[in-house]
């Protein structure tokens, strides 16, 4: 890498590291909870929004279900905590969800979870970051009227802080998302204190509001219709839960149990903060609405394009600590951060998983490639560009695309817990002790009321969702499936090509005889030298080659070489088009067809240059050429350098590089007494 590129990566993302340094990276509790629970964690600051929202659609009357609704997110959560909590155990290498599909039910399955989960990593990034936006724009009206190049700001700052490394950027995401842990229970204990110690009366600016219901007058199937697709909203709350399965490998030992007690307490604290910002958001009296500029009245007039609808979790903030206080004003910047950081889950999810699937031959294998910070950089960026493009085309209006959210996630649960049901039965077959066949049996009840609850989930998101947007993450799914195959496909088939056979194949039988050709455009040291080189070869037959172009040109090529007396013969070609490439590979081509047996080495001299510009202006006609035998069956092709003189200044530019320490390569400090006295005995 040139000087040039160095020092801006260098400050950007650090010294590189050893690869004997992985083991330092590895994540203790405290920062493995911001760095993989944070998606779970400030799904809060936007999830009791969705179920409002959906609510709104039958009018004020319907908001007295969101408590219920909220009931039976935080059932599911306990749920899919608990479920996961047997796959860290059972599968601690890290695999996941992935691993326990293809283990148990079949590499199709396994396939089909991991197109799930990597669709929902990239929109874990959109939601999270488009969400923050919406956040930081209730405080700052500038970001909120440019939302769309704002959150891809933020995403390429997310990403630079993401290829510094696993630790680093964990350490530098644990102090926000603590913030907004202690503001959200501040603000759900404060709120309680005051309303039912105090007596005092907390209204959301909001309050005075009226909505005008979409449909009203809905009862029965229309109104069941409408509360699954306000739980559906809600559960929103539950993603990110299997990011801790899948990054088992990041803990620090004991993994699997640290892991576990990391979910545990992810869960918990969800479950507290998501029923809090629900109850205060009723006892505040927030209003929301899908169309806030028409289905939200003002003194019974609505409240207009102008209107700007802030999140619940702000409204709630607004009414417990006042409109601008310092409380207030810490909240809303510790949830635009965290929410901000919250697609740090996939930014953990999506390289790991992307890395082992490229082992698998799933995904190219450079995404399993670590990069100067041991992190998986090739994933990172590839996550970076498919959020940016989502954000893109979604205006990061996080309404739409929360619509098209969790639908991947609860397919993974749900062949997650299967597997791991099928994964018990197999154990249980074997397994005689019968305190470990107990311990087998209760694992095995936990995760089959996990795979009937999240299925039963899974069908009640895509019905409720599947028009709204849900159609668009089943296509990325079905996308990413297919291409998968197809790379598995092909790796395949280059492997069964180049395999080595036990019996003497074709490959390895010897050529009758090697013909080497010199290609030649005038008599000069690089052609010398390519001769002299194939020479050393001792081929059979050795003859120098060139294309009649220009007849001038050739008539003073064949003079010289006859009056130095060169002992290999040269061959011209006629090209009436004035053609190079094609007259030399039909001449390959026939040698080949008249002796199927026989080799053919081509050398070509090429001029090795210093300057990217010099490039421009030689061995073009040397690229074609190579370019065109490498398809060619039986034909060796060798370049053959001469270095000009600008090549040797950009070997010293080369050795200066290497000489030089980029900003934060060195550690410089004092020397240590024996090397100073190991010096003095030198001189």
């Amino acid at each position: 890498m040139s000087k040039l590129t160095d020092v801006p990566k260098r400050i950007l993302i650090g010294r590189a590291l050893r690869s004997d340094k992985l083991g330092e990276t590895l994540l203790p509790k405290r920062i493995a909870l911001p760095v993989f629970a944070s998606d779970p964690l400030s799904s809060v600051a936007y999830a009791p929004g969705e179920v409002l929202l959906v609510l709104s659609v039958a009018g004020l009357s319907a908001y007295h279900f969101s408590p219920w609704i909220a009931l039976a997110v935080v059932v599911l959560m306990f749920t899919v905590v608990a479920s996961y909590r047997q796959n860290v155990h059972a599968y601690p290498s890290g695999g996941g969800d992935y691993e326990v599909a293809t283990t148990n039910l079949g590499p199709k399955a396994g396939l089909t979870v991991a197109s799930a989960l990597l669709v929902d990593y990239v929109l874990t990034v959109a939601v999270s970051i488009s969400s923050g936006i919406e956040n930081l724009g209730s405080a700052v009206p500038f970001i909120v009227e440019h939302k769309t190049i704002s959150a891809v700001v933020v995403i390429v700052l997310l990403t630079l802080m993401n290829l510094r490394g696993v630790k680093e950027s964990g350490s530098l995401f644990a102090i926000p998302t603590y913030v907004f842990v202690f503001g959200v229970f501040v603000m759900i204990l404060w709120g309680a204190f005051r309303g039912v110690v105090l007596g005092d009366t907390m209204r959301a600016p909001t309050a005075d509001f009226e909505i005008k219901p979409e449909q009203g007058g809905l009862a029965g199937f229309a109104m069941v219709f409408l509360l699954l697709r306000a739980f559906s909203s809600g559960c929103a709350a539950l993603t990110g839960v299997e990011a801790i399965s899948n990054g088992v490998p990041a803990f620090r030992k004991p993994k699997s149990k640290n892991a576990a007690s990391t979910l545990a307490l992810m869960g918990g604290l969800a479950v507290t903060m998501f029923c809090g910002i629900i109850f205060l958001a009723m006892a505040t009296k927030v209003r929301m609405a899908e169309n806030p500029a028409h289905d939200l009245l003002k003194n019974g007039v609505p409240v207009g394009e102008g209107y700007v609808q802030d999140p619940v979790i702000s409204q709630v903030a607004a009414a417990v600590f006042g409109d601008g206080t310092f409380f207030f004003i810490l909240l809303a910047a510790a949830t635009a951060l965290v929410l901000f950081l919250a697609a740090n889950t996939a930014y953990n999810g999506f390289p790991l998983l992307g890395s082992i699937l490229a082992q698998d031959r799933y995904l190219p294998r450079q995404l399993h490639t670590r990069g100067d910070r041991l992190a998986f950089s090739n994933g990172i960026v590839l996550l970076a560009g498919a959020a940016a493009l989502l954000v893109w085309i979604y205006g990061a209006d996080s309404t739409r695309l929360i619509q098209l959210y969790i639908v991947g996630v609860f397919v993974s649960f749900t062949l997650s817990q299967i597997g791991m049901v099928r994964h018990w039965n197999r154990h249980l077959a074997a397994e005689r002790d019968p305190a470990k066949r107990r311990h087998m049996k209760r694992s095995r009840a936990i995760n089959a009321f996990g795979a009937f609850f999240t299925g039963l989930v899974l069908v009640v998101v895509l019905a409720t969702k599947f028009t709204h947007g849900a159609w668009v993450a089943l296509l990325g799914m079905v996308i990413f499936y297919v291409t998968m195959t197809a790379i598995r496909r092909h790796y395949d088939s280059v492997g069964q090509e180049i395999a080595a056979a036990e019996e003497r194949p074709d490959e390895y039988v010897r050529p009758s005889r090697v013909r080497s050709i010199v290609l030649v455009s005038k008599l000069h040291k690089p052609t010398l030298r390519a001769l002299a080189y194939a020479k050393l070869m001792h081929a059979s037959e050795l003859e120098a080659l060139t294309v009649n172009v220009d007849p001038a040109d050739t008539k003073e090529l064949k003079a010289e070489w006859e009056r130095r007396g060169i002992n290999v013969p040269l061959k011209i070609l006629d090209s009436p088009y004035r053609e190079i490439t094609r007259p030399v590979v039909e001449y390959v081509k026939n040698l080949r067809q008249q002796s199927p047996r026989d080799a053919v080495a081509v050398y070509i001299p090429e001029y090795v240059v210093g300057h990217w510009y010099e490039h421009l202006l030689h061995n073009q006609s040397a690229l074609r050429l190579k370019g065109r035998l490498l398809f060619t069956p039986g034909v060796m092709v060798t370049s053959v350098p001469y270095q000009l003189q600008s090549s040797e200044a950009a070997r010293k530019r080369a050795r200066r590089r290497q000489e030089w320490n980029a900003p934060g390569s060195v550690r410089r400090g004092p020397v240590e007494k024996g090397r100073r006295e190991t010096a003095g005995k030198n001189n």
